[in-house]
């Protein structure tokens, strides 16, 4: 069995979200260009004694990409 490295998957959500910060900061640039995906609308499981509610939405953009590229090059470097 492979050992998953934390470290490595740790970094790449740091750079997604400080990434999608930036994007986010510096709207109606190159830098907050980017894709949303995901549900539109939650799903709802209702079960009568229990409510399950769903819902996954990712939005991509290029800082967040420059992000996770700067998060491999830091992994890198720390290894």
């Amino acid at each position: 069995m492979k050992k998953v490295n934390w470290l490595l998957i740790f970094l790449i959500l740091i750079g997604f979200v400080v990434g999608g910060l930036i994007g986010s900061y510096f709207d109606g640039t190159f830098l907050s260009y980017g894709k949303a995906f995901g549900l539109s609308s939650p799903v709802v499981l209702d079960l009568g004694f229990l409510v399950l509610t769903f819902g996954l939405t990712i939005q991509i953009n290029i800082a967040s990409v420059l992000g996770v590229i700067l998060a491999l090059i830091g992994y890198r470097l720390l290894r």
